[in-house]
Formats: C-alpha cells, sequence, structure tokens
C-alpha cells in the first residue's frame, strides 16, 4: 500500500542508527584498538543478534548490557585485551554519540506542523534519557519507550503494540520513522505505517516487502505529510 499521510497522528522515532549515528562508536575504539573498523561492525552486528536470538529464548538483558556483551565478543575475536574501565569508557559512548544533521531541524519542523513526536527503542531508560539530552530534542519529544517496560526486543510486534497503548494511539494512525530494515519489518507487521531513512543511498533489503515510504532525510517526511 501506498504511504497515507492523512492517517498519521503520531510519529514514533528509532534512536540508535536514526537520531545518533552509531557509527560514531568506532572513534572511541581508535585511541585502543589497532584497526577500529572491523571491531566496530562487529561490536554492532553482534549487539543486534544478541537481541534477535534474546527474544527467541527469553533471555532478555537491558540493551546496555547487550552491547557491552558485543563489545566484549568483538574485541576478544580479533585478539584485543583492554581492561574491564577501557571497555567501559568505549562503551559509555552510547550515551554521547553523533546526531544526524537533519534530526533536530527535520524533528522541529514535524513538531511545529502538529505532530506527537515519540522514541520507540531497544536502549534502556537510562540510555534513552541521555540520547534525548545530548541530541537536544528534550522539547520536542513527548515521551520515550523503552523494549525494558516489556522486556522483548524488536522487531517482535509486543513492543510496536505496547508503544501505541503507552502513547494512547491507534496503531494506524502511527507512522514509524527509522534507519533499521528490521525495524521497518517489524511496525508494519504490527500494524503502523513504516518510513525508512536512507540517508546513504543504500539498497533496500527487500525480501519480505518494501517499505510504505522512503525518505533521504527528516526534512522528506515533513514534505510528504504536509
Amino acid at each position: 500500500m501506498p504511504f497515507d499521510p492523512d492517517r498519521v497522528t503520531t510519529l514514533t522515532f528509532d534512536s540508535y542508527s536514526t537520531i545518533v549515528d552509531v557509527e560514531a562508536a568506532e572513534t572511541a575504539l581508535a585511541d585502543r584498538v589497532p584497526n577500529p573498523e572491523p571491531v566496530s561492525r562487529l561490536w554492532r552486528s553482534r549487539s543486534l543478534a544478541y537481541t534477535f536470538i534474546a527474544n527467541q529464548i527469553d533471555a532478555y538483558k537491558p540493551f546496555y548490557e547487550m552491547n557491552r556483551d558485543a563489545l566484549q565478543y568483538a574485541l576478544d575475536a580479533h585478539g584485543v585485551d583492554l581492561s574491564t574501565e577501557e571497555r567501559d569508557e568505549i562503551l559509555a559512548v552510547y550515551h554521547e554519540l553523533d546526531v544526524f544533521d537533519d534530526v533536530r531541524d527535520g524533528m522541529n519542523r514535524l513538531y511545529d506542523a502538529g505532530y506527537d513526536l515519540y522514541v520507540v527503542s531497544n536502549g534502556n531508560p537510562e540510555m534513552l534519557e541521555s540520547m534525548i539530552e545530548h541530541a537536544g530534542i528534550g522539547g520536542l519529544v513527548e515521551d520515550t519507550v523503552s523494549a525494558d517496560e516489556v522486556q522483548t526486543f524488536k522487531p517482535a510486534a509486543e513492543l510496536y503494540h505496547h508503544a501505541a497503548d503507552r502513547i494512547g494511539t491507534d496503531i494506524g494512525e502511527l507512522a514509524h520513522v527509522t534507519a533499521g530494515y528490521f525495524d521497518v519489518y517489524g511496525a508494519m507487521h504490527a500494524g503502523m505505517q513504516s518510513v525508512w531513512v536512507n540517508r546513504d543511498g543504500g539498497p533496500w533489503d527487500a525480501f519480505a516487502g518494501e517499505p510504505d515510504l522512503t525518505i533521504g532525510s527528516f526534512h522528506d517526511l515533513r514534505d510528504e505529510l504536509v
């Protein structure tokens, strides 16, 4: 189905890779790891894999702990021996990741257009609080909804339904904005419209359908909605 802007009253946003750039975590590795890029990529991919597996085997942990375990695995896999203190210093970068250039202005324009804005994320509440503060969007976002509240990660439908219940809006009136392909599919499966943020012009992973809308920046979303 084509994207229907007339149905949308509320926008939910993913956090990591959508509002803030997880690739910036590589910078925190650079001072401690000889070749940080593959370590960073393995860290991120393992972190996501742990969330998918946790949903299936009831092995939930708060995302910060999952992320710590994934970082340790990536360091071990590349033969990097760091102290617990050094590892935790790297992990702490998730509290101050770089904000994408279009986020503040784009969300401000959506807010001014009358849309209620929320964040729906795998991140635990402490992570989301620091992300909102660091991103400077606290005055725009009504609230955050964390996977920690239902102890279930994306793309499980339970989290998206919980978000709709918490927000108090019919799930069919929500459009979920995310850079994650699995998050697009999860939102659509739960009954939301999906908006894929494709800032780098990469290909869509079309094994199970297409997003309702693809945008290059948050500014494009404002233009599509109004």
